[in-house]
Parts: C-alpha cells; sequence; structure tokens
C-alpha cells in the first residue's frame, strides 16, 4: 500500500470466475473464509484477505486500525489485483466494512453477502425478546473478551496476561459450541493473536466494532442486491437486527439458520455456501472478460 502497510492476501478458486471478495470479523483472519473458499472456488474468483491489526497483516505503520483504514486496504488489494467490481462480502465486523466499503465505491460492488453483520453504530437495536428457551439455557454464553476489551482498565493490563483461555471460551460461545472449535482453531486465533505488534493493535482499536455512532451512513444508498445471512443462536450480534438490514437495504435476500451462532460459515460451510451460490446465480452477472 502506499502507506508502507503490507497486506497478506489470497486469490484463489476459478480465476475466470467471478471475484468475490471476503473480509473476515474481529478478531479473526482470512483463514475463516477457508471452507467457502473450497466450495465457491469451483466456479467463482475468491479473494480474501487479512485486516491491519489482524491475521499476519498485523501491526501497520500508520498505526491506523478504524473502518477508514480498512476501507482503504479493501481498496488497495483489490485494485492491486485488476477488479474493477466485483462481489463483497463480510462477517461480523468485516460485514461493516462490506457497506462501508460499498458506500465509498458503488460503482465497483455488484453485489454484497453480510453474515451476521455489525450495524451502523447510530442503529437503535431493538430489544430482544427472552423467550422461554433462552431462559432455559440459562442467558447463553456471551463471548467475554468483547465485552471487557470495552472496559479502560481490562484494556490497559491486556498487554500483560496470555489471553488463551479468554481466547478458548469467546470461540466456544461465538461458534455456538460447534465442533469445529478444536485446539487446532484455538492455538490459530492464540498464535495470530500473539504475533509481534498485533495484540498492541487490536487494543488501540476502537471500542465499537459498528463504527462512530455519531455518523449517520444511510445504508438506504446501497441498492446493490444483498444477501443477509444470520445465525439464530448468535450471542454476539444478535438476530434480531436482522430485520433493520432487510427493512433499510432496498433490495435485500435473507436466510435465518436457526441452529448456527456467529460463524456459520465455519460452523456448516456448505449449507452456507449452497445458499450464496444460489443467491449470486440469481444476479446472473457475466464474470469479467
Amino acid at each position: 500500500m502506499k502507506n508502507g502497510s503490507r497486506v497478506h492476501y489470497r486469490d484463489q478458486g476459478n480465476n475466470d470466475g467471478l471475484p468475490v471478495v471476503l473480509i473476515h470479523g474481529a478478531m479473526a483472519s482470512l483463514h475463516t473464509w477457508e471452507p467457502w473458499v473450497a466450495i465457491l472456488g469451483k466456479k467463482y474468483r475468491v479473494i480474501t484477505l487479512d485486516l491491519p491489526a489482524h491475521g499476519l497483516t498485523g501491526m501497520v505503520p500508520s498505526a491506523d486500525y478504524g473502518g477508514e483504514a480498512f476501507t482503504q486496504t479493501i481498496h488497495a488489494v483489490t485494485q492491486n489485483l485488476g477488479l474493477r467490481q466485483f462481489v463483497i462480502g463480510g462477517n461480523s465486523m468485516g460485514g461493516g466494512a462490506t457497506w462501508r466499503y460499498t458506500l465509498a465505491h458503488p460503482k465497483r460492488v455488484l453485489a454484497m453477502v453480510l453474515v451476521d453483520s455489525v450495524p451502523p453504530g447510530n442503529w437503535q437495536r431493538p430489544n430482544e425478546k427472552k423467550s422461554k428457551e433462552n431462559k432455559e439455557r440459562g442467558a447463553k454464553k456471551s463471548v467475554v473478551g468483547f465485552s471487557l476489551l470495552r472496559q479502560d482498565w481490562f484494556r490497559a493490563i491486556a498487554r500483560y496476561f496470555d489471553p488463551k483461555l479468554l481466547i478458548g471460551q469467546g470461540l466456544r460461545a461465538a461458534y455456538n459450541d460447534s465442533p469445529v472449535v478444536d485446539e487446532k482453531l484455538i492455538q490459530r486465533y492464540y498464535d495470530l493473536m500473539m504475533r509481534e505488534g498485533t495484540r498492541a493493535a487490536i487494543l488501540s482499536r476502537n471500542r465499537s466494532y459498528a463504527g462512530d455512532a455519531a455518523q449517520t451512513p444511510d445504508l438506504s444508498a446501497l441498492t446493490q442486491p444483498t444477501l443477509v445471512m444470520w445465525g439464530a443462536q448468535d450471542v454476539v450480534i444478535p438476530v434480531s437486527l436482522m430485520p433493520l438490514f432487510q427493512k433499510i437495504l432496498p433490495n435485500t435476500t435473507t436466510v435465518v439458520y436457526e441452529d448456527l451462532g456467529h460463524i456459520p460459515m465455519e460452523e456448516d460451510p456448505e449449507r452456507t455456501a449452497i445458499d450464496v451460490m444460489a443467491f449470486l446465480e440469481t444476479l446472473q452477472i457475466e464474470p469479467p472478460r
């Protein structure tokens, strides 16, 4: 990049297919998309990347880890690859990076895929009704690490202790206790977070993964076809937000997975990837010549 940053990305799949750019969530990396790459890549060209403060990109010289830096990073990678137009999708924080990028560069985006996406920070979140089922589950586990990162006292001491237990707890909660969360997955998250400079970069980020609440991005301006996907068991970003995306985005298709959590593309790659392919096929977009 022009600011001296080096960005880790992968360009995989069918090189002649429609380009699909996928953006990971907070604390994650491009590895989160590998199950989809294996399926979507048979037909589509799939580009994944590590955002600043994440994965093998990690710490960057500018020390800028906000939403605008993410937009610039996505733009730099796609320009470097010569992509003029493409589909872009993201999970969680990466969903926010997706709609921010599309607001900044609407003519480059053919369609969006939002997977358990953060909303704009100014959105009024609906109150979730606690069902009998939720009560029986006993206040489903939250991702403790995310809650702690919003606390100033924790951020002041977080660089001095080993976060592995928090990482394990957070992954099991976010993945809805999926068997996908094994020691190998936990170790990968841990190793990437503990790379030199990465933990400090994470701690320097804004508290809100949804962005500045004072900003009022108008998502109704995004007329691109959009697939909004959600795991009903998500304990990070509640499925009750999905109707807001459906209401405000003018051209949406939605799908809810009753048995999945915050990372549906890893919890059930085949089922979720099939839904993405069905959505893309309805668009009838010709791959670039």
